[in-house]
């Protein structure tokens, strides 16, 4: 006999979330795993003793987990999403007739809470995962990339010079009424705030851009090429900053940087900079939050991995001092000898080809901060040697300035061209680098959706907590992996080898007669 299903809703019913929900759904997991009610505590001073009462704080901060988990970025998609998803209300703590915050309250409530507050979850699921041996802490991945801000190159408009400058655009005073009257008067002009130098630097820049006798393909993309920092800014979100990466178009983005353990890729540490910056300026602030985080969970940083955007003389030293091995290879521009001038270390000096000294002759500071050490022969010595047209044509003597970190770089190159440096720039590239394709991919760090360098930072971690979480309800308690083992056995060797370094060989003494 056939059946026919007949559909009538009832008006009461008979239900339970926690009979629907299987025992290995992971936002029931999630429900027995994490506990978040120091959030409570945490949030008590940013509300008042009266008024309405708002949006559970723990639920605020389950919904936006969701959201990364699920991959949305939408506070009013994630709403939808949420009241369609039984798991997802039974890990929330709402029934089925119940109706979700507004979207709204969400979007406000990031805007309250502050940074340190996301830290402070960042930091409980991170010891989760160390409580459950996933963390081994003696070597970190680095790296960094750009993610697109919530602001678009088409509002992008000039500064207010702060002094008058002939190369600056002539209408930038029109500009900036247009824009403020377009805006509703609520925008003030932002000034230049760089050197002039870095300002003539860039007005070549653009001058040679235009006189190019080879077009760029789309007016808007050369356009975008004359835009710079230290000249336009956004008004919408003042933070964001013009960068551009190989192979795709210049953007408003933001800087992030994250650090990632290498035994099972659980994210150590991510934050928001300023795109404009470079990659080597924020190695020493990730180190010693990375150190700080570890430190409380009792564990020690001995090895960082990083690309050779990292390559700094200053980053070298720091880690040095800090007792920790840095694998990061130097920039190609880097010459560890000088063809033809051999060094002696015990003079300080350098010898030219035809046997006569360039000894050191004093420190030079460039424009950006950096100490050179400079090296010249004597102007009669050059004046009278053979090879002069060969050498120096248009110079007095021979000149040589290397950088006061250039110990630093040797022992770096040195372990960049090792057995083991190669085999740790592989684990960097199978680490670090997929965990940034999975947060961009599948946990909502396409785009940065709020406006604001603090909100970016927020966005970021929320996009770690979720990655840390899903890899801990999937790998939190198992065995250690082949990954970490590997990793401890190329800890113990750099620890062997140390001690090899240290343990003077014993004098041999002639056998007695």
């Amino acid at each position: 006999m056939q059946g026919k299903k007949n559909y009538t809703e009832k008006l009461f019913l008979s239900f339970q979330l926690s009979d629907r929900i299987p025992k290995d759904n992971l936002y029931r997991k999630l429900r027995e795993t994490l506990d978040l009610s120091f959030i409570y505590k945490d949030t008590k001073e940013l509300y008042g003793s009266t008024g309405n009462p708002s949006i559970d704080p723990v639920v605020f901060f389950k919904l936006l987990i969701t959201g990364y988990l699920e991959n949305i970025t939408s506070d009013r998609k994630l709403v939808e999403h949420c009241g369609m998803r039984m798991d997802v209300l039974y890990f929330l703590g709402y029934d089925l007739d119940e109706e979700l915050p507004w979207h709204s309250t969400i979007s406000r409530t990031r805007q309250l809470y502050p940074e340190s507050l996301f830290v402070t979850l960042f930091n409980k699921v991170f010891t989760l995962c160390v409580d459950s041996g996933m963390v081994s802490g003696h070597t970190q991945a680095v790296d960094s990339a750009p993610i697109k801000a919530n602001a678009s190159m088409e509002s992008v408009v000039p500064k207010m010079p702060a002094t008058p400058m002939e190369y600056h655009l002539k209408k930038v005073s029109e500009e900036n009424r247009e824009t403020t009257k377009k805006h509703g008067g609520t925008i003030s002009p932002v000034q230049i705030s760089a050197p002039e130098h870095e300002l003539k630097r860039v007005e070549k820049h653009h001058r040679n851009l235009r006189d190019s006798p080879v077009q760029l393909v789309g007016a808007s993309h050369k356009k975008a090429r004359l835009l710079s920092n230290k000249t336009h800014y956004n008004p919408h979100d003042p933070d964001a900053r013009i960068s551009v990466k190989p192979g795709k178009a210049r953007k408003l983005n933001y800087h992030c940087s994250m650090a990632v353990d290498t035994a099972e890729g659980v994210i150590s540490n991510i934050q928001a900079d300023f795109a404009d910056g470079r990659d080597s300026q924020y190695l020493k602030d990730i180190s010693l939050k990375v150190q700080d985080r570890l430190r409380k969970n009792e564990l020690i940083m001995t090895d960082i991995l990083a690309d050779a955007g990292y390559s700094n003389g200053s980053n070298y030293d720091f880690l040095e001092q800090g007792k920790v091995t840095g694998w990061i290879p130097v920039f190609g521009k880097y010459k560890p000898k000088i063809d033809g001038f051999p060094y002696n270390r015990e003079k300080d000096e350098y010898s030219c080809p035809m046997n006569r000294p360039l000894p050191f002759k004093g420190f030079r500071t460039n424009r950006d901060g950096s100490v050179l050490k400079c090296y010249w022969a004597a102007p009669r010595d050059c004046k009278a040697c053979p090879m002069k047209s060969q050498c120096v044509p248009n110079t007095k003597c021979k000149k040589i300035t290397r950088t006061i970190y250039d110990e630093q770089y040797l022992r770096a190159y040195a372990r960049q061209h090792s057995e083991r440096g190669k085999r740790m720039k592989n684990l960097r590239q199978s680490t670090v680098e997929p965990v940034f394709g999975s947060l961009t991919q599948f946990y909502g760090l396409r785009k940065i959706g709020v406006l604001g360098k603090a909100g970016a930072h927020k966005v970021m971690l929320m996009a770690a907590i979720a990655f840390n979480l899903k890899k801990y309800l999937k790998k939190g308690g198992r065995r250690p992996s082949i990954g970490i083992l590997r990793t401890i056995m190329d800890a113990f060797q750099g620890y062997i080898t140390i001690i090899c370094q240290q343990i003077q060989p014993r004098p041999v003494l002639p056998k007695a007669a």
